[in-house]
């Protein structure tokens, strides 16, 4: 019997934060499916059709890969945040938004895989954007990260928190702002989601 791999398990230090504190760590490079679109994500075609397709493809490359004898856990949904002058971004301003939304994959999903999944599942009508998907690597390195608890309107507080930790700790943002969702937000309150905000750094 394969034996199934567990990304969220091999890869916990990055996938469990405290929500007490701020976390400083390295994140290797990782693989994943990604997606770039531009707008409010509340509001946004694009961006449920990122995500149908998303997840219409980890979906179809699991079952693929499977049926060579790879098995593994389909990851949740991750997504990076910006504007060009990060001054300027805030919750006020999410119609200007830039954004990549991505779901981890394992190390052995190959583009040949990825293109054979946007065959089948462009061919049954279920992956609108595939023509826009693409596996790249995104190497963070040194991040502060922190599990936040409740809506995701309400996460501007902990992220000037963080942004003082940063500054505190001598260091410089750098990157974008991500967001990973440890939560299905079409299945529990906004109260109750679970998301890790994590930002990368440098030495100031």
């Amino acid at each position: 019997m394969t034996e199934k791999l567990d990304l969220r398990k091999e890869l916990k230090p990055y996938y469990s934060p405290s929500a007490k504190g701020f976390q400083v760590l390295e994140v290797p490079p990782l693989q994943y499916l990604m997606i770039d679109g531009h707008g409010d994500p509340a509001v946004s075609q694009q961006y449920q059709d990122a995500l149908q397709t998303l997840y219409s493809l980890s979906y179809t490359l699991k079952f693929n890969l499977k049926a060579q004898g790879k098995d593994y856990t389909v990851m949740g949904l991750e997504g990076l945040w910006w504007m060009p002058d990060m001054r300027e971004f805030s919750l006020e301003r999410r119609a200007d938004w830039d954004w990549t939304s991505m779901i981890l994959q394992p190390e052995f999903v190959t583009r040949e895989a990825l293109d054979e999944a946007i065959k089948q599942a462009a061919a049954k009508g279920k992956a609108p954007l595939a023509e826009r998907v693409r596996l790249e690597t995104l190497h963070e390195g040194l991040c502060v990260q922190i599990l936040y608890l409740g809506a995701y309107a309400n996460e501007a507080p902990t992220i000037a928190r963080m942004h003082a930790f940063i500054a505190e700790k001598g260091y410089a943002l750098t990157g974008k702002h991500h967001e990973i969702y440890m939560s299905d937000a079409r299945k529990v309150p906004p109260e109750k989601n679970r998301t890790i905000l994590r930002q990368p750094v440098k030495p100031g």
